[in-house]
């Protein structure tokens, strides 16, 4: 039933009066195109790059949607109210690349709405068929972590040969290069709704990548294994793990964007229906399977943020032949986020999660009743191409628990194909006082920073950011909304430094320090009872290093240094509920 509706909806016709517009195509696949697939003979776009011709496979990384961006591209075609308004706030962040077929009169709409085009925007005039192009515009990937920009083109899974070519038209205007997955043996295809990066090589999809790509496709052009689809996947865009989610039953184009978003490297923001209800069953059993077989890039579970599919305005959701309403389906564009809304009794809560979720961010809501029936919004409109000169600052957040006597480490990768010339903590707690500075100092762990945050009583919430300048001159905080936006954490009650020299404990300095090879930990106990020593890295991984009953008197713990990754360490002894701490180093 819904699939007819679909289909009707997708033959009125929209009168606009930006320019002569064609039917809108759904996200879906129309009637006509159903037929088309088997026979549809994919254009080969002109400009397109091998991997061999550069030398190699390694090194590629996907970006992230929260890092910085250079542009937003935008196709111009139905539903052009709801493109100016993301002309109206994405200009304010970043360039508007409006792919039309008559810049004038774009122009002239945009004039009627009220809407700056005079900075900011450009206008490429070139062919495309539907306005989504999310699903068929270029991947943005950066080679060597930070060096050097590309963009990815997959084969588009639609019979629409101008969607298609998109990525080489929008590389060929910007000046990049694009390297295309379009020939077996690296055929692929795949759409953008439907893939999610955190920027550190894990990214997710729906399992219809595979139905895609795998045996008994529809689409002539693969047929690859999913050790395969893995393969190509790492080649072009540096993912492993690549993580796989079971189709959802309601959503019609199984792609994942409709209901779940990476908002930062540990957090996703994931849509919640009322138990039962629609895609509600399969995305907590697609959640759980997440939590259950993976971390993040950092080693630790996900962090979950939900928040409501509600119903439509005949309150009826997906499963009863509703729209399939989603405030998940948001663009990230710099210090702005864009979030589809569709009814007062909803959108209230929604965007408050979205400004509680990202703090200094500004949060726009634009209206996407009219766009939905046709399964998208907002991202599945919209196309992120990241700056050619990123300053790349990654920090996983800490909740406040990992105390040390010199306070709490903050530890920071910053990256700049220049190098870093300095890299700032800033830490408070209370913002409208402003903000303490600390410089960090570079770790024996390639381009990591090392600063600490002073220890504070009880129940002290606290905020910090990190700052970064490049040898060129570049600038950049984390996160990017600093000083307005900001990590935070409220110190808790176990959270008390215990004296470095305690009545009961005594951890003497370990030698060597730095340590490379065998090391010393000398502990002095003035009462016999269970000791835990144990080595945590910045990331607060730990490793057991002695645990047992032992004498009065002195302990010496001795390990091999060599056996862990270069970088600061803390050495953390446990007696009862004496717990103490000292720095070590461990160098290459």
């Amino acid at each position: 039933m819904r699939t007819f509706f679909l289909l009707i909806f997708s033959g009125l016709v929209i009168s606009l009066s930006a320019q002569n517009e064609q039917t809108p195509l759904p996200r879906n696949l129309s009637q006509g195109e159903v037929d088309q697939v088997k026979d549809y003979i994919r254009p080969v776009p002109t400009g397109t790059i091998s991997l061999a011709s550069l030398g190699g496979t390694e090194g590629f990384r996907s970006m992230a949607e929260w890092e910085e961006l250079q542009a937003v591209v935008i196709t111009w075609t139905s539903f052009t109210a709801i493109l100016a308004e993301i002309v109206r706030a994405v200009r304010l962040e970043c360039q508007v690349i409006i792919v039309c077929s008559n810049q004038v009169a774009v122009q002239n709409y945009l004039n009627g709405k009220g809407v700056d085009w005079s900075t900011n925007v450009s206008f490429l005039e070139g062919p495309y068929n539907s306005i989504w192009i999310r699903d068929y515009g270029p991947n943005t990937v950066y080679r060597n972590d930070v060096d050097s920009l590309y963009l990815v083109d997959w084969i588009y899974n639609r019979p629409r040969p101008k969607d298609d070519v998109m990525p080489a038209l929008v590389g060929t205007y910007m000046n990049l290069p694009v390297l295309g997955t379009t020939t077996a043996p690296e055929d692929l295809v795949h759409t953008g709704g439907n893939f999610m990066s955190d920027g550190l090589g894990t990214a997710f999809s729906s399992n219809l990548v595979m139905q895609e790509n795998g045996p008994n496709n529809n689409y002539g052009f693969s047929n690859h294994s999913e050790a395969e689809v893995d393969e190509i996947m790492f080649n072009y865009m540096g993912i492993d793990p690549y993580i796989k989610m079971t189709n959802l039953p309601y959503d019609l184009i199984h792609h994942i964007d409709m209901h779940m978003k990476l908002i930062d490297e540990e957090t996703l923001i994931v849509g919640e229906y009322p138990a039962g209800i629609a895609d509600g069953p399969q995305i907590e059993a697609n959640l759980q399977y997440v939590l259950d077989n993976f971390t993040t890039s950092f080693g630790t579970p996900f962090r979950v943020i939900r928040i409501p599919m509600p119903p439509d305005n005949n309150i009826k959701y997906p499963h009863q032949g509703g729209d399939y309403w989603t405030y998940a389906n948001a663009l990230i564009a710099n210090k702005s986020v864009l979030v589809p809304t569709y009814s007062l009794k909803y959108d209230s809560t929604a965007l408050r999660i979205w400004r509680e979720a990202m703090p200094g961010y500004t949060v726009t809501g634009i209206n996407c009743e009219d766009i939905i029936p046709l399964s998208g919004a907002i991202h599945c409109i919209t196309k992120e191409v990241g700056v050619n000169d990123p300053l790349r600052i990654v920090h996983q957040r800490i909740d406040g628990t990992e105390s040390t006597p010199d306070g709490y480490a903050i530890d920071a990768l910053v990256q700049h194909r220049s190098g870093i010339s300095s890299s700032t903590l800033y830490y408070s707690i209370d913002t409208l006082s402003g903000y303490t500075a600390v410089e960090m100092t570079a770790t024996a762990v390639e381009d990591h920073y090392l600063g600490y945050i002073p220890v504070f009583t009880e129940g002290t919430e606290v905020f910090y950011y990190i700052h970064g300048e490049a040898v060129n001159g570049k600038k950049q905080s984390r996160p990017l909304t600093a000083p307005h936006g900001y990590w935070s954490f409220t110190v808790p009650e176990s959270t008390s430094i215990v004296p470095f020299a305690d009545p009961g404990l005594k951890l003497q300095p370990a030698f060597p320090n730095p340590a490379r090879a065998m090391t010393c930990i000398p502990i002095t106990l003035q009462e016999e009872g269970p000791l835990d020593v144990r080595l945590v890295d910045v990331m607060g991984r730990q490793t057991q290093l002695f645990q047992g009953h032992v004498a009065q008197g002195e302990k010496k713990v001795f390990f091999d240094a060599s056996q862990f990754m270069p970088g600061a360490y803390q050495i953390v002894a446990t007696i009862g509920k004496i717990q103490i701490y000292q720095t070590l180093i461990i160098q290459p």
